[in-house]
């Protein structure tokens, strides 16, 4: 069993809607009104993070504010490698999803000779680029940084200098790109894309499990579906973002809520079925808003539950 090491990432410049940093301070008040001790026992390690250029001018309309993103993916990058190297295993909690693309490359950086999985669970593909964005928010760019890919095919927009040379920064942090295979990386629960990540999802033949799908298929056989497509991998990396439940069952307290989603439950039950595989090296929870809660703090609520069960299951079954 490895010691698990909280990370704590509260960036929230890659979102277009403000309070994503308070994500991390909802849990602990969600433990905290729980008489959970949660906290005390995983003490967290903050990563620096750049919220201050929200005060500050936008130079980068195609890339929001990319120049603090890179220094968001370095900063986390560096973070996770070094958990590597003291033999931990990373749990990540961030802000908003664009520091996830840091994650997988502090990920692959502490295990260069180790091929990668990644399972993205999230009601969005988060694979465009400054070319293909409809909105420049870098939180629905961290797949294709990983990919390094600029889906140019599809290509609805110019980029200026500026914003080129951080999406290039973006896609080498840490000196390699591209971190990830195509055919490595799988989602479950994505529902809510625009035409270019369609067109890039047909183009590299990835696997989306929908809801309904994996519904049909049975938790268990679904994921023992994924792991068979993942086999070649030595470790696997999970992306949990809220947003993956059903905004209307649980509550709206996440940057983009998306209706049709999973139960808890059926999260948890994902997360956990993936985690028995013992491939697991890194979990990240992301998207927490309590800003946006319609329901006081139900979705931090929500969120705690499964990540005290998914230390728990970590706990149980890494290697």
């Amino acid at each position: 069993m490895k010691t698990i090491q909280l990370l704590e990432q509260k960036s929230e410049i890659g979102a277009g809607t403000r309070g994503a940093s308070l994500g991390i301070d909802a849990l602990k008040v969600a433990s905290l009104n729980q008489n959970n001790m949660f906290f005390l026992k995983y003490k967290t390690q903050k990563i620096a993070h750049q919220n201050h250029l929200l005060y500050e001018e936008n130079r980068t309309p195609t890339a929001i504010r990319i120049e603090g993103i890179v220094k968001v993916y370095e900063a986390t990058s560096e973070a996770v490698k070094e958990v590597f190297k003291n033999n931990k295993f990373p749990l990540v909690l961030s802000g908003d999803h664009a520091s996830a693309g840091g994650t997988i490359a502090g990920v692959r950086a502490a295990n260069p000779d180790k091929s990668l999985g990644v399972i993205w669970i999230d009601a969005h593909g988060d694979l465009h680029s400054p070319y293909t964005s409809p909105t420049g928010n870098i939180h629905g760019m961290p797949l294709a940084t990983a990919l390094g890919e600029d889906n140019l095919d599809f290509q609805i927009k110019e980029i200026k200098d500026e914003a080129k040379i951080g999406w290039d920064a973006l896609k080498n942090c840490q000196g390699f790109s591209p971190k990830i295979k195509p055919e490595d990386l799988i989602f479950f629960g994505v529902r809510d894309t625009e035409e270019p990540e369609d067109k890039l999802i047909e183009k590299l033949n990835l696997k989306n499990y929908t809801v309904a799908e994996t519904r049909a298929l049975g938790i268990q056989q679904a994921v023992k579906d994924a792991l068979k497509r993942l086999q070649h991998c030595d470790l696997i990396y999970i992306s949990f973002d809220v947003d993956s439940m059903d905004c209307d069952l649980v509550s709206r307290g996440t940057g983009t809520p998306v209706p049709n989603g999973y139960t808890p439950e059926e999260a948890f039950q994902i997360i956990e079925e993936i985690i028995k595989s013992g491939k697991v090296a890194c979990f990240e929870m992301v998207e927490v808003n309590p800003t946006l809660d319609n329901k006081i703090n139900l979705m931090a609520e929500t969120a705690f539950h499964i990540l005290e069960k998914t230390v728990d299951a970590i706990e149980k079954y890494s290697k």
